[in-house]
């Protein structure tokens, strides 16, 4: 038996995402099929059929081949492939050695892990893989019992579930996982769920939809594909679990309870093959970077997009797109708002009110060459719209299909057509390298060389609802069905590419919607069309903190909200108050009435908005860091409070506070009509310091604080230095023209150690050694405080001298090569000291 979802499609005309006025029009499609208990089969028995320097191999039911390697001390790998064939041979989402060509990795290839020695031990019924960390037991009936090595026992950490743990379906390649579920466990991962950000007890999807207007707190599913979870068990450290597939599937982590079971989670796919990686770490943040690791890491960025971003759908809908564009760098002056990208809807590729990519309306922008010049010279980088899916009258649609660039239909062979916005189109294959070739060609042509630097892939979650529909596969035809986010991940990369040959000397900055694991290696990525709301406000912190914890961590979402109403002032403050605590600050919307959001909308609440903006830009030098550390160590920007605090319990309750790196406490005003801001300050053996006020706090305590419009409550790890910028108005180096070092000491006795990286912003060689890396220290002994400063790479310390900062309460004095300093005080580095 089936699960049959049919769903509806209304047809719209063009309303920024598909959605609004409806004409006759229905089409139905069913998106997934679910598999059932009784289309499949539990597998039991097993017996050893190899073993190798890597891992053992198993064969199940006398015909299907389960294998186990050892990857890490930490790290297995457990496969199980039907009738002992791989459904699909390749990966695009496991990188250990970082980027992949668009062609992907071999499932069977090991380059990258280190396979370190590990003993096998056998009885009749088991056989025990141990590493000096990591031990898996597989029994009879097969199910898999792990174990770790704490304080020198060896401890239960993850079972599979005994009443049967593996599943293949009869007649096709479903397959499924079960494990045993410890009430007392929480869940995190998924990537940007709605809702809590401890998954346990909910059951989630992986499909990716344009899910425009999304409840952040039950819409489900959205629009990536992370089939990751980090588990952190009560009393033995934590454990993470990735299912390298891009099939749809399901995790249910609780949601599902059966009578003949014992409480157990689960998950399935409706294609592909079983092959999961199993990890463990006394710590969730070393789970966080072994995945980000495992999946390729993360793109570096130029400076320039740490900057307030703006975009609107109105301006380039409108008949008169140029002026209205140009008229936004001069309300920019006017408002004295500081911006330094704009992220270029559609609008500007419209005909007759369609989308047509690569297309210029040359109506709207009669001097394209014109409009991007103004940009460049206002030093506001362009990052323009574009979109997979060619509708049937685009003016190069009849090109594209005799050179068989699309996607094609299982029946027919023709390309497929889909619904895309208010028509029916068809999506680009980007499995073919024709296609690569040519989406990369019109990336320069038609963007690059007009002066618009960046790209923002947009609507790419490839709706595209024929299982069987034909893909390329570089040479190797696939289902749709098997591979569906992989064309998010590859148009991104093909995008990138042409960003590369173009400018090869600077780093390329990309934004997607959608997309699967790996996608961060390419991709500043966001939380879609969220709705205006203070729900939206509340639940989009933990949709980005869900991301953080999968491994992505360049991300942010639409301040202001999207879709919906225009949002009234207070919810607008609010949310650029929160907004400027996030990699991505873009302030995006397509208004119910036609209205636009920008920071200027309600003139009473500007002055605040101002300031908001104004700390954004001042703290710049600490959000480069970080996001320096989340590329270079995979370190998390934004990181739920728990993360560096696991032994507080307090901190492990749903909470809107967040950390921003390892210094800074956020607990933004989220609630409507708000006087009072209830604040935990984490248990920690520093204590915090007010930022906007220079107060010192034992860590471990609540704080019920006053608050009004101006209010942005903010607290620093005591023990922390943080580099801020002077005045600086833009967020390339060039315009910080000085910078003041904040020192918040810690009163116990001990060294606390900051870094700051500096480098010239967008050079494609940053990180091989053209930066300054400085480490600020903070000694306190018996006789007060110690500053003291060092550098290292090829670049010197960017200012000669600094200004230091220190709070109105601190007693101490503080010395700087023997001398006390006071609040104010400049010290000389020397450019290169």
């Amino acid at each position: 038996m089936y699960t049959v979802a049919v769903f509806a499609v209304l047809h719209g005309p063009d309303q920024g995402c598909g959605v609004g006025g409806f004409v006759p029009e229905i089409s139905l499609f069913l998106p997934r099929l679910l598999p059932g208990y009784d289309t499949m089969k539990t597998l039991e028995t097993w017996d050893i059929a190899s073993r190798d320097a890597q891992g053992v191999t198993l064969q199940v039911e006398e015909r299907h081949m389960l294998r186990i390697e050892v990857l890490e001390n930490a790290q297995f790998r457990v496969r199980l492939l039907k009738d002992g064939a791989w459904r699909q041979n390749r990966s695009w989402c496991v990188a250990p050695q970082g980027a992949l060509p668009p062609e992907g990795r071999s499932r069977d290839g090991l380059a990258g892990f280190s396979c370190p020695a590990w003993e096998l031990t056998e009885t009749a019924d088991t056989m025990v893989l141990t590493t000096a960390t990591l031990r898996a037991s597989i029994h009879k009936p097969l199910q898999i019992r792990w174990q770790a090595l704490i304080a020198g026992q060896w401890r239960d950490i993850a079972q599979d579930r005994p009443t049967g743990a593996y599943m293949l379906g009869r007649r096709d390649h479903a397959n499924a996982h079960f494990l045993r579920r410890n009430p007392l466990e929480a869940v995190y991962g998924l990537g940007e769920k709605a809702g809590a950000l401890d998954r346990s007890g909910r059951r989630f999807e992986m499909r990716n939809l344009d899910a425009m207007g999304y409840d952040a707190q039950t819409t489900d599913p959205l629009y990536k594909h992370i089939p990751f979870t980090i588990t952190r068990t009560p009393d033995a450290g934590s454990f993470s679990l990735f299912y390298d597939t891009l099939a749809g599937c399901w995790f249910d982590l609780g949601n599902e309870l059966d009578n003949y079971h014992a409480p157990y989670r689960s998950f399935r796919a409706e294609d592909g093959d079983l092959d999961y990686y199993f990890t463990w770490a006394p710590d969730i943040l070393t789970l966080v970077k072994a995945q980000q690791k495992l999946t390729g890491g993360m793109a570096f960025p130029p400076r320039w997009s740490l900057g307030y971003s703006g975009s609107t759908m109105a301006y380039t809908d409108a008949p008169d797109a140029q002026a209205q564009m140009l008229g936004f760098l001069g309300a920019l002056e006017h408002h004295q708002i500081p911006c330094d990208s704009f992220h270029l809807s559609s609008g500007y590729t419209s005909i007759e009110g369609k989308r047509y990519v690569f297309n210029w309306n040359t109506e709207k922008f009669p001097d394209i060459e014109g409009f991007t010049a103004a940009y460049a010279q206002a030093g506001v980088q362009l990052i323009a719209n574009i979109k997979p899916c060619l509708l049937q009258d685009h003016p190069r649609y009849q090109e594209a299909a005799q050179n068989g660039l699309f996607i094609r239909d299982s029946d027919t062979g023709a390309p497929e057509l889909s619904v895309f916005w208010d028509a029916k189109g068809s999506h680009l294959d980007f499995t073919k390298p024709a296609t690569l070739r040519w989406w990369q060609q019109n990336v320069i042509t038609a963007l690059l060389e007009r002066g618009l630097g960046s790209t923002w892939n947009d609507n790419n979650e490839f709706e595209v609802w024929d299982h069987h529909a034909q893909c390329d596969g570089f040479g190797t035809p696939i289902d749709m069905g098997l591979i569906r986010p992989l064309h998010a991940l590859l148009m991104v990369q093909a995008s990138e590419a042409a960003q590369k040959a173009h400018a090869p000397d600077k780093r390329p900055f990309l934004v997607t919607r959608a997309g699967c694991a790996g996608v961060q290696r390419h991709a500043q990525t966001w939380t879609g069309d969220n709705r205006t709301s203070w729900d939206s406000l509340r639940w989009n912190i933990r949709m980005g903190l869900g991301l953080a914890l999968s491994g992505i961590s360049n991300i942010g979402h639409d301040v202001g909200g999207f879709a919906g109403p225009q949002p009234d002032g207070e919810l607008l403050l609010r949310w650029v108050q929160n907004g400027i605590f996030h990699p991505r600050f873009v302030i995006h919307s397509w208004n119910d009435d036609g209205s636009v959001t920008e920071p200027w909308t309600h003139p009473h609440v500007l002055p605040q908005i101002r300031d908001a903006m104004a700390l954004r830009y001042r703290l710049l030098p600490y959000l480069y860091t970080c996001l320096w550390r989340a590329v270079s160590e995979g370190e998390p920007m934004l990181r739920p409070t728990f993360l560096d605090h696991e032994d507080d319990p307090v901190c492990h309750k749903d909470t809107d506070d967040f950390m921003l790196g390892r210094d800074l406490l956020v607990a933004n005003v989220v609630e409507q009509g708000a006087s009072q801001r209830r604040v935990y300050l984490p248990r920690n053996a520093t204590g915090w310091w007010d930022f906007q006020l220079g107060h010192w706090y034992a860590g471990g305590q609540w704080l019920d604080l006053p608050v009004t419009l101006d209010s942005i409550p903010l607290f620093v790890r005591a023990g922390a230095v943080l580099p801020l910028a002077s005045s600086a108005m833009r967020a390339t180096p060039k315009a910080e023209t000085a910078r003041v070092l904040a020192l918040f000491p810690a009163r116990v006795e001990g060294t606390q150690h900051s870094f700051i990286y500096d480098d010239d912003g967008d050079n494609a060689d940053a990180l091989s050694g053209n930066h300054c890396l400085t480490r600020v220290s903070l000694a306190k002994g018996q006789h007060g405080l110690a500053l003291s400063i060092t550098h290292q790479g090829n670049q010197p310390f960017p200012f000669a001298h600094v200004t230091v900062a220190l709070p109105p309460e601190l007693a101490e004095q503080v010395l700087w090569q023997g001398h006390a300093l006071n609040h104010g005080d400049k010290i000389t580095l020397g450019a290169g000291a």
